[in-house]
């Protein structure tokens, strides 16, 4: 960390984009069973304890007045859930530094996942090397982003187009684990070797258990965008839906475990079961972290006006933007829109009349009249909703988005 002065805004940004890429990270290290993203994992455990830290002595000083209380509270309840994401994000790291045990029907599942977090080292001479981020076009080549770059001791997580990669950067990427390979290729890095499948599968109940294990990664992960999301909208229902995200996770848990243990009695060594049940413990923690940042949203308390603006710079921003008749996805599946590549955007939640459906797969066709939550990077945002039919523009009064039809589609914002 750099000792420039900083100020609450931006160490919250940071703080929210550091969360987010520690979980990416551990998650990541379980998949690939990689024990130095495992590592990086508590190295930015002692970044994240120092953003901590500095964050909550701006908040005592700021609240000197009775009046300035109940904003600056709101704020250290939100610095504490971030605190405490990190730390689900270390236990689940544990699993793979700790040599808990993990299923290889469990790696396989999570490694083929729509979305995942990998590492790649540049390579002098490599096409990385020595060129802006910008101009190597990743997402669309490759169909990921870099989230950060560790330049020897030195962490970069705000990466923009103009940062030039350097020989012995290592990357820490997000996105379609198909563009793993040419990652590699392009950063000079040896091949991956994806794991495969064990040759029989005779336990069900462990297949079982690691599917659902699947599924609580992507809410846990749903969960903490919405949540963060809530706090920028100021969105009681997206608060509900952290709620009941949350309530999915515990029901999952406590599955799980059954699971588990009926796998355990047939299993000749069941050392390797061990990591599920720590896994999914970390999931449920971080479900309800995410619970505890909307409780300020539900409860309709005094959230500070910094929250919204802090977390809305981030890396990443989150839209909610309706898909209007004739639009460019209307009728079309996510699979075929690869939006994930161009402009870089993940569907995290779709509502459909009042059901939402999250983590959205491939198949899922998108209809006029959906709202569609989605995350992705700040200069994709225009390009994202003009493929839903909207003109996007900034109101330079509210800095608020406003929505208008794009000529040749039906529909207007309501």
């Amino acid at each position: 960390m750099d000792d420039r002065p900083r100020n609450l805004r931006s160490m919250l940004a940071e703080a929210k984009d550091l969360s987010e890429l520690m979980v990416d990270l551990a998650y990541a290290s379980v998949c690939f069973g990689h024990p130095e993203l495992a590592t990086e994992v508590r190295a930015l455990e002692e970044q994240m304890s120092d953003l901590v830290h500095d964050m909550r002595a701006v908040c005592v000083k700021a609240a000197r007045r009775p009046r300035d209380a109940g904003g600056m509270s709101s704020v250290l309840q939100v610095v504490s859930a971030i605190e405490r994401i990190a730390n689900a994000a270390v236990d689940i790291a544990r699993v793979v530094t700790h040599q808990l045990g993990i299923p290889a029907e469990l790696v396989v599942s999570l490694s083929v996942a729509e979305e995942v977090s990998h590492r790649a080292q540049v390579a002098e001479g490599s096409a990385m090397a020595n060129r802006p981020v910008g101009a190597l076009e990743l997402p669309v080549a490759t169909g990921t982003r870099i989230m950060a770059i560790r330049r020897g001791r030195q962490w970069i997580t705000g990466v923009g187009g103009e940062d030039v990669l350097m020989p012995g950067d290592a990357l820490f990427m997000r996105g379609s684990s198909d563009g793993i390979p040419r990652i590699r290729e392009l950063a000079g890095d040896e091949a991956w070797v994806p794991p495969e499948a064990p040759a029989e599968s005779s336990i069900s109940d462990l297949d079982r258990a690691a599917d659902l294990l699947v599924e609580m990664k992507n809410l846990s992960e749903v969960s903490v965008d919405l949540a963060y999301s809530t706090l920028v909208l100021g969105d009681p229902g997206l608060a509900a839906q952290v709620r009941q995200l949350e309530s999915r996770l515990d029901d999952g848990h406590d599955q799980l475990e059954v699971w588990v243990l009926r796998a355990a009695a047939d299993h000749a060594d069941p050392a390797p079961l061990r990591g599920l049940l720590h896994i999914s413990k970390a999931a449920e923690d971080l479900g309800d972290q995410a619970c505890q940042m909307v409780w300020l949203v539900e409860k309709g308390e005094d959230v500070h006006p910094i929250l919204e603006i802090a977390l809305g710079d981030s890396d990443e921003v989150v839209v909610d933007y309706p898909v209007t008749a004739g639009s460019p996805v209307d009728g079309c599946s996510l699979g075929e829109l690869s939006l994930n590549i161009e402009p870089g955007f993940t569907v995290l939640t779709i509502l459909r009349g009042e059901r939402y459906l999250y983590r959205p797969r491939g198949p899922t066709v998108l209809q006029a009249g959906d709202e569609v939550i989605a995350s992705g990077p700040d200069e994709g945002r225009s390009a994202f909703a003009a493929l839903l039919g909207w003109n996007l523009e900034r109101d330079p009064e509210t800095g608020t988005d406003q929505l208008s039809p794009r000529a040749g589609v039906l529909g207007a914002r309501s």
